[in-house]
């Protein structure tokens, strides 16, 4: 059996992570290399998500412009999508960094910014956090990550409406991001332990709104994290369902087997 990987720097549950990988016969670099989307040069911001946290109404007057068709309902939904896209396009990639490297900068409201729309119907790749910042380890990352995503909680709640299953969940998804790049290439079970189990670690209630389980697609058994929320996005125009969309939760609960239901996410631990 494959020892864990002993890289310097690398954190527990980054090790761990690689040593999963490798009894797939996938090589934890490489994977993350992948999974990580080149980058685009300089872009221009419209605001800063810590401008969008001390005053909401920037990012619903943009919407207003940028998606003028649209009405009170829809609007709550691009927000929704909009904050999965921070999710996705700022916290994935960082957390995809750490483990990797061993280290990442943190999600940055100041250095996190709105980019233009193209068109009246995109929604994804608008927030971006500018390079640099200082990297800090996985203890650190966790710790800090877990208590800003909190932080930015009550202004996309209270004031622009963003369901606690929608954020959370999205938030989830970006956390989660490492484990999202094997979910058909890895072993299933296992790796729904490890993922639920390093959620568990940010003392926010994104592992709340997730549940990593395993289900078919085809007739191959994968691991997939099922939101317990609904970004909202079949509302808008050239929307629909995501994949992990809680639409779709209970079908795939009750497909799951008494054997893994009885295998709780919440029991496992690093090293056991």
């Amino acid at each position: 059996m494959a020892e864990p990987d002993r890289k310097p720097g690398l954190g527990q549950w980054a090790r761990e992570y690689s040593h999963l990988l490798s009894q797939s016969g996938l090589d934890r670099e490489s994977v993350i290399n992948e999974a990580l989307q080149p980058s685009v040069g300089a872009r221009s911001g419209l605001f800063s998500l810590a401008q969008c946290l001390e005053q909401p109404s920037l990012l619903l007057g943009q919407v207003a412009i940028d998606y003028p068709i649209a009405g009170p309902r829809a609007v709550r939904a691009f927000v929704s999508v909009l904050q999965q896209d921070l999710a996705l396009n700022v916290i994935a990639p960082l957390t995809l960094r750490l483990f990797r490297d061993g280290h990442a900068p943190l999600p940055d409201a100041k250095r996190i910014f709105l980019a233009p729309a193209h068109d009246q119907t995109q929604t994804v790749s608008r927030w971006f956090q500018v390079p640099g910042g200082e990297r800090v380890d996985e203890e650190t990352f966790v710790r800090s990550a877990g208590a800003l995503t909190a932080g930015w909680y009550p202004a996309f709640r209270q004031q622009l409406g963003v369901s606690p299953g929608a954020y959370w969940s999205s938030i989830g998804l970006g956390l989660g991001a490492p484990f999202s790049a094997v979910w058909n290439r890895a072993e299933p079970q296992a790796l729904c332990q490890l993922a639920q189990g390093w959620l568990e670690q940010f003392q926010n209630d994104a592992n709340q709104f997730i549940d990593w389980i395993p289900a078919v697609f085809g007739e191959q058994t994968t691991a997939i994290p099922q939101r317990k929320g609904c970004c909202l996005k079949y509302l808008l125009p050239e929307g629909g369902y995501c994949g992990t969309c809680g639409v779709h939760r209970k079908e795939r609960l009750a497909a799951l087997t008494p054997q893994q239901r009885t295998t709780a996410p919440s029991q496992w631990q690093p090293g056991r």
